[in-house]
């Protein structure tokens, strides 16, 4: 397929997932903007199983949080479905989407934004308990209870106001917020970006621990690789509101395939000082396109060190490799698997 539109996402199904808890199909969203229209998500493609997490990254701009906020309905999807449990989403009304929202919930970035400043904690986590009509009185107080102590907080905390508690523990009440009515997915989007370096580690911990026992879906949203190869089982990478390469998570920082992906975890610092001095990053030229104006063909060919005419032209399908655990959109990834090599802005 040839064409000069920009606008035309990168077709192919997403990965079969047993049991899919989430299901997205050509999801766009487009803003209108003075000077055109920005094109912030432009045909994404996803599933999650039960039980599963999958890491969507890539840089700032890419589009990432915007696919999150349309998957719980937070922005309306301009193009696509959003099936949650089997059931479309996409186009219900408020009314008719509110008791199914016990099924999924969002864990936002700044917990400080997201919690009422008014209410205790008690009274923030047992509000979705009562407005899905789960539990009230002795029976909210009971769940409170047991949420705090899952999430590593004490009985006291629950009469504390969010001002009075640090960071961490912070986006540990939004968590418990979140698993107070056992929610099939949880998206969570950049959840410890916010926080201090020392408690990250302690609230991804605890992430992994919680969805181990409950085994609930998740979408984790980061642009911290580290944490994505430490929480999740497969991993896309986004790139100007496209995703570009899916495959499970060892087998994508083992061998990426797509030269975006490629120059991405070069740029990922790694614990030994030995081997991150002997690392050889790939540096790309210029920033991010605009999404008002994508480039034609791929979108990031214009960055690209190995992009041959045809790249600039032709938008590149999402295509299933012979594995059949990835999914990679770049025409110089051959049909068995093989893709070019980028060092230090060359192919090899």
């Amino acid at each position: 397929m040839s064409t000069t539109s920009s606008s035309t996402a990168a077709k192919g199904p997403a990965p079969a997932a047993t049991g899919a808890v989430l299901e997205v199909d050509g999801l766009k969203r487009h803003f209108a903007a003075d000077k055109g229209v920005v094109r912030a998500v432009d045909g994404v493609s996803l599933a999650i199983g039960r039980g599963e997490v999958l890491g969507l990254v890539g840089e700032s701009g890419s589009g990432k949080s915007t696919v999150g906020r349309c998957v719980v309905r937070l922005d309306e999807p301009t193009e696509g479905t959003v099936r949650i449990g089997g059931t479309d989403v996409t186009r219900m009304s408020r009314r008719a989407l509110r008791p199914l929202r016990e099924k999924f919930h969002l864990v936002f970035q700044d917990p400080s934004s997201s919690l009422d400043p008014r209410m205790t904690v008690g009274q923030i986590i047992a509000e979705p308990l009562r407005l899905h009509g789960i539990a009230r009185k002795d029976a909210a107080r009971e769940r409170v209870a047991a949420l705090l102590a899952q999430v590593g907080l004490r009985p006291e905390h629950a009469d504390r106001h969010p001002h009075e508690l640090s960071g961490g523990q912070r986006q540990r009440v939004s968590i418990a917020r979140a698993l107070s009515v056992d929610p099939e997915l949880l998206v969570a989007d950049e959840p410890t970006s916010a926080l201090d370096v020392s408690v990250q580690a302690s609230v991804l911990n605890l992430l992994a621990d919680l969805q181990r026992e409950r085994g609930f879906g998740c979408l984790f949203i980061t642009h911290d690789l580290a944490a994505v190869e430490f929480l999740a089982d497969r991993v896309a990478v986004m790139y100007l509101g496209q995703i570009v390469e899916e495959a499970p998570t060892a087998e994508l920082f083992a061998d990426p395939k797509h030269p975006y992906t490629q120059a991405l975890l070069s740029a990922a610092p790694v614990p030994d000082p030995v081997d991150q001095r002997s690392r050889e990053r790939i540096v790309l030229s210029g920033d991010l396109p605009s999404p008002l104006a994508p480039p034609p063909g791929c979108r990031f060919h214009t960055r690209c060190p190995v992009a041959v005419d045809r790249c600039r032209t032709e938008i590149p399908e999402a295509r299933t490799l012979p594995d059949g655990i990835r999914r990679v959109s770049c025409h110089l990834v051959s049909e068995e698997g093989t893709a070019p090599v980028v060092v230090a802005g060359a192919a090899r």
